[in-house]
């Protein structure tokens, strides 16, 4: 007999909603017994309320191998769609782990992949929301085949639309490299974990003993790997700081950036700062007050903060436009940079020139960290990673000295020399090879056992070389600015290169120290 409309809809209807039930809703409450959001409620918080339009809700596996083809359920463990967040389209797929525990098959591959690709044609970011048990076994090559798939979309998404990668369960094996391969990775607390070979295997293989959360848990790739970005406590705030985020992102690398209304006045003077820089240059203080005291409202979304944190990195918003913001922090390791930071860093420097979101660099660096545990481990190659990162960089560029700027470190942090377009000292900047001390005991070698001719040499080096004004002589340091007077500065620098146009030579791309 042949259906009616009104039996047709009925159909659809029950379809949609069978759908939506995923796994069941036992597994469903499994997972919500486990602390975490089902995929479908994930998206509800990730997104503006009702503005989800999912596709692909009825793809199943193709599966005939070891009982597969009588264990189908639509939407095969990922639901993938578009959205908004704050009026901005996204593109969005979250894995079902109450789904074949959200393993991936090749029909899983082909919705995420349709999604990559809608949003390099369409020009929005993608987020991923991950929690998924790895390749389904049951397709042996298929589902190898479909990870590759995705990574090859990946790739070709790189540098064309921002990729947010939120791992909110098991990461493991073959899984892992498409959140590696995007721009942000971020983790939940006590759910969630990353590893391309388990527990079990490494026991095995190594007889290491080690749980799934030393091996790569969120503590794991915040602290020690750098896999993660950031790490937060639960689904929900996860969500919320993921929408946060998007808010500083420009749609894909040809859009002009978010810039939002603001009643911070961009004129506002701070005069804390006349007095944030210690009289004594080997006293610390913490490079993150500057940071908020120049962010509208303070307002400072921090990445990596638990890596390498003698280097700070992060947007903030400065008279209502985003800012990638690279900062030495002088409260660890003296704000020296080191293999770690520079890689930090270097990487946060190409994010924000493949979208062209402009960079301040506030600079306070005594040099490269020295010993044998860093010459080993390849600064030098590292170190250059940073330096190429400036140099080919051709967004707009602000630094700002506000004390030590020694030797090749200083050249590194975004001087003029590596097409700096504004670059600012405090009086209380010192620009030179080395520090006092030590370029005394080397141009002095002969008078080392005189502590009196030392002591007037070290003043007398102190009084010609540690000052912002033999640089500014020379043009490298565009001005010498009053502290309290530096937000306004640095904003008006920012509205001038607006219009930037830079191109570097003709070329595939660059060959960066890898």
């Amino acid at each position: 007999m042949k259906l009616t409309g009104q039996d047709i809809i009925k159909e659809l209807q029950e379809r949609r909603e069978q759908a939506r039930l995923g796994g069941g809703s036992k597994r469903i409450d499994r997972q919500h017994a486990a602390g975490k959001l089902t995929a479908r409620e994930r998206i509800d918080v990730l997104l503006d309320p009702g503005s989800f339009e999912e596709l692909d809700m009825f793809v199943v596996h193709r599966t005939r191998e070891f009982g597969m083809d009588g264990n189908t359920i639509a939407g095969d463990g990922v639901i993938t769609g578009s959205g908004r967040i704050n009026g901005q389209l996204i593109y969005v797929f979250s894995q079902d782990f109450t789904v074949f525990g959200g393993s991936l098959s090749a029909a899983h591959a082909s919705k995420i992949v349709k999604i990559l690709k809608l949003a390099i044609q369409n020009g929005a970011p993608v987020i991923g929301l991950n929690d998924s048990g790895g390749a389904r076994i049951q397709e042996g090559v298929d589902s190898l085949g479909g990870y590759a798939d995705v990574f090859l979309q990946n790739a070709l998404a790189s540098g064309v639309v921002p990729q947010i990668s939120v791992i909110m369960g098991p990461c493991a094996g073959g899984a892992v490299y498409s959140p590696a391969m995007t721009d942000f990775t971020f983790m939940v607390r006590g759910s969630s974990y990353m590893f391309v070979t388990g527990p079990d295997v490494v026991k095995t293989v190594t007889s290491e003993d080690v749980t799934a959360e030393e091996l790569g848990g969120a503590d794991t790739h915040t602290t020690r790997s750098s896999v993660a970005d950031g790490a937060f406590d639960n689904d929900l705030e996860a969500l919320a700081e993921i929408r946060r985020l998007v808010g500083f992102l420009p749609a894909h690398n040809a859009a002009p950036l978010p810039r939002l209304a603001v009643d911070d006045d961009p004129a506002r003077t701070i005069p804390a700062l006349d007095s944030l820089v210690p009289e004594n240059a080997n006293v610390p203080y913490d490079m993150r007050e500057l940071i908020i005291s120049l962010a509208d409202h303070g307002d400072f979304f921090e990445l990596q903060e638990s890596f390498a944190k003698n280097i700070l990195t992060g947007f903030v918003r400065m008279n209502g436009a985003p800012i990638g913001v690279v900062a030495n922090q002088p409260m660890v390791l003296a704000g020296c940079l080191d293999i770690d930071s520079s890689l930090k860093a270097a990487r946060f420097v190409r994010f924000c020139d493949a979208f062209n979101i402009p960079i301040l660099t506030l600079v306070d660096v005594p040099g490269f960290m020295p010993g044998t545990s860093q010459e080993y481990g390849g600064i030098i190659k590292h170190g250059a990673k940073l330096l190429f990162a400036y140099a080919e960089a051709t967004t707009p560029k602000v630094t700002l000295i506000t004390r030590k700027a020694y030797g090749g470190a200083y050249d590194v942090m975004s001087s003029k020399h590596l097409r700096g377009d504004a670059n600012y000292a405090w009086p209380t900047a010192e620009i030179a090879v080395m520090g006092a001390k030590g370029a005394v005991e080397i141009l002095y070698r002969s008078e080392l056992d005189d502590t009196q001719k030392i002591a007037a040499h070290t003043a007398d080096y102190e009084a010609r070389f540690a000052n912002p004004f033999i640089a500014a002589e020379r043009g490298f340091v565009d001005d010498v600015i009053i502290p309290n007077n530096s937000r306004y500065r640095i904003i008006q620098a920012f509205e001038k290169l607006r219009g930037k146009r830079q191109q570097n030579p003709t070329k595939k791309f660059g060959n960066i120290p890898l």
